[in-house]
């Protein structure tokens, strides 16, 4: 049933976008680029004199800056210099293995994939999507869609090609439901009903940039949690609307018929007695693991996980601190009970070779961060970061915008450059060094930069043919449709991108004006470091 025809190249304002893209090179050769262009910007800045300074409340300053009169002062260092050079041979290892985000995110992939690679991700996703009511098919799609963001590759591999079959036998155009789950997955990218690996990892790039203003700034894995579960509830009908009233209306009456090759596949995704049984036994771990942290928190007389010398949310920084290792043994806990009942894990070392898989998988993220950190940190050695963030900063309270509106260009920035760059963690890694410190310094919080950032990094996946899994969906859509192409696939898509962008523009707008909180301790705005008495 495959069309093996290649699509026509395309025209206009998609087809610049594809050319433009296909030049580009792989992320971790653009870190490259950076990194040397940035050493030719420190050369200058340094032969220039720039510098940039403020008023600072601390005692000490931090790292790279001058304090002197409750004044800070950030002055250009010139990379190529002898100090900067043996800095950057001697502490090569150190600098990788030092990057926040890499051990976090390490930590929590480490027992996702035994949750993976035992099935029971796969599981869940066919579970809740097997026995879905005709009348609620699209809603439900859309949810679990965006909830699939745990599973990694699984809600694109298995997902959207079950939601198109699902649609199919329950009489439904079976493109209908691809466009619907492949909206939710990766048009809602931002959205979830829980925070997990890549809120730690984005928040990890957003700890690092934030700590030029404030050295002692924390992540809290939960920071962005309110606002991705608003996203969720918001984008739900909007996949509900222009699938039920836009997309399946154009498409027309399925004429398809429900084959013993279509009846098959649908019986894969039948759940199994000892899948069943795993299920079960994963969510009673599930409940336990999550018993258990909260006997940390709350047993009297013993609460390693409250700070009892602190006072307000400061109190809580241990247990938001303790969620990574709290998502490492949900997932290692759960995916090994639930392969102990399917018979995917026989022993302690099928276990062990999960993990070792995991990490093996994380090999191309491993050599993009060794460049990453360094980029990060030649940023911070040239105070480069800082001098933009504060200049930067200085010239928007001249132009006296809303923070509102300061936080829809990071947003329609992110935007853009996702059309052409995939990787959320590259894009971010590259522009918050300069955009959390100037924002910090402008009042808003580092956890609302990086909110707008993942709003506009997420609807613009469905709008570009360089997203990663493009061309997987593309396939998938031809199963049911020999003659869908790029185009083809790009126009059923763009309903959804456009009501994504108008929704989470809007909701982000809103969010700042009604000041409302983005998660647990986590607020819109900040209060920049200010010059004591």
């Amino acid at each position: 049933m495959t069309d093996q025809t290649p699509s026509r190249p395309q025209r206009g304002f998609l087809g610049f976008v594809e050319r433009a893209g296909n030049l580009l090179p792989d992320p971790t050769i653009i870190f490259i680029y950076l990194i040397l262009a940035l050493m030719l910007i420190s050369w200058l800045g340094s032969s220039l004199g720039w510098q940039a300074s403020l008023a600072y409340s601390g005692d000490e300053a931090p790292e790279y800056a001058e304090l002197a009169g409750g004044v800070l002062t950030y002055r250009a260092s010139n990379l190529f210099s002898e100090e900067n050079i043996a800095r950057l041979l001697s502490e090569m290892p150190r600098t990788f293995a030092g990057f926040a985000p890499l051990g976090l995110v390490l930590t929590i992939m480490i027992g996702a994939a035994v949750a993976e690679r035992s099935g029971l991700f796969s599981a869940l996703i066919r579970a809740s999507l097997r026995n879905a009511h005709n009348s609620l098919l699209t809603p439900i799609v859309a949810i679990i869609g965006m909830v699939s963001h745990h599973a990694s590759d699984a809600a694109y591999v298995v997902f959207i090609p079950l939601a198109a079959i699902v649609f199919a036998v329950a009489g439904r155009h079976p493109l209908a439901g691809l466009a619907a789950a492949f909206a939710a997955v990766s048009g809602g990218y931002a959205g979830n009903v829980m925070p997990g690996q890549i809120d730690v990892l984005l928040l990890g790039f957003t700890q690092e940039a934030a700590r030029i203003v404030q050295p002692s700034w924390t992540m809290n894995p939960l920071g962005n949690w309110y606002y991705i579960l608003a996203i969720v509830l918001l984008f739900t009908p909007i996949v509900w609307f222009v699938t039920d009233r836009l997309v399946e209306p154009r498409l027309g009456t399925w004429g398809g018929v429900v084959d013993d090759e279509l009846r098959a596949d649908l019986e894969k995704a039948e759940l199994t007695v000892g899948e069943r049984k795993g299920l079960r036994r994963a969510g009673l771990v599930a409940l336990l693991l999550v018993l258990g942290f909260a006997a940390l928190a709350l047993w009297p007389g013993y609460t390693p996980l409250i700070n009892e010398e602190a006072e307000g949310p400061a109190r809580l920084q241990p247990l938001y601190a303790s969620l990574i290792a709290g998502f490492f043994l949900l997932f290692l806990l759960t995916g090994a009970v639930f392969g102990r009942a399917t018979g995917t894990v026989k022993s302690a070392g099928d276990v062990v070779e999960m993990m070792q898989h995991g990490v093996r998988t994380m090999a191309p993220y491993l050599v993009f961060v060794f460049f990453a950190a360094h980029f990060v940190a030649m940023f911070n050695w040239s105070r480069i970061g800082p001098i933009i963030a504060i200049n930067g900063a200085e010239a928007l309270q001249a132009m006296a915008l809303s923070p509102a509106l300061l936080l829809v260009c990071v947003l329609l920035l992110s935007s853009f450059l996702d059309l052409f760059i995939g990787s959320a963690s590259a894009k971010w890694s590259a522009l918050s060094p300069v955009v959390v410190p100037m924002f910090m310094l402008l009042g808003v919080s580092p956890e609302m930069t990086t909110a707008a950032y993942r709003m506009g990094d997420s609807y613009t996946n469905i709008m570009t043919p360089l997203m990663s899994y493009f061309p997987l969906i593309l396939a998938f859509a031809r199963r049911w449709d020999g003659t869908v192409g790029v185009g083809s696939l790009l126009a059923l898509m763009l309903p959804y991108a456009l009501a994504f962008m108008v929704v989470g523009i809007g909701m982000t707008v809103g969010w700042v004006l009604l000041d409302l909180p983005l998660g647990p301790g986590a607020q819109v705005f900040y209060t920049p470091p200010t010059a004591g008495p």
